[in-house]
């Protein structure tokens, strides 16, 4: 029966290499797509080694090395008629993971700038009890009170707000 592979525009470059030959190296496989080592390992694995197996892999592992060797899998069965072959996801490196987090911290930072100076825009005053109540129900993520008494602080030294002159426990907004 004729089958429909849903693929990337890698996953079809590697797979029209073998309509010319019926075996392939990972090397003539490099050379002749152009295709970037992480991309075309990531790309080869999602053939090679994922629930949908269209190519074959000697040696038969889930690492793709420069002397592998490629052949179409010539006993492949799938019930469908129609299969979407997904990539391999990238795994993000510490280097991302600590960019990303940074991301988040800093986004953070202002999501719970702008909840402060909009309760503050609307109440005019309010005490340090009210004003952690109030930003806690606003903002939706875990937040600890070090870090909201660390912006309250930030906003003060920029000038959005200011302690009270009879009260340090009291806030008050400054337009």
């Amino acid at each position: 029966a004729v089958k429909e592979f849903h693929v990337s525009l890698y996953q079809a470059l590697v797979l029209l290499l073998f309509n010319q030959q019926n075996d392939v190296t990972y090397k003539d496989i490099h050379e002749q797509t152009k295709i970037l080592e992480p991309e075309l390992k990531r790309t080869l694995q999602s053939l090679a080694c994922g629930k949908i197996r269209l190519l074959n892999k000697k040696p038969m592992s889930k690492d793709i090395n420069s002397d592998d060797l490629f052949s179409l899998n010539t006993s492949f069965e799938h019930k469908l008629i129609r299969i979407k072959i997904n990539q391999v996801q990238l795994k993000e490196t510490p280097e991302e993971n600590s960019s990303t987090t940074e991301r988040v911290v800093q986004d953070r930072h202002y999501q719970i700038d702008a909840a402060i100076v909009r309760i503050m825009k609307t109440r005019k005053t309010l005490s340090h009890a009210q004003l952690m109540a109030e930003v806690f129900s606003q903002l939706k993520f875990p937040l600890s009170t070090s870090v909201v008494k660390i912006r309250i602080e930030s906003l003060i030294e920029r000038e959005y707000m200011k302690r009270s002159a009879e009260n340090a426990n009291v806030y008050e907004y400054v337009a």
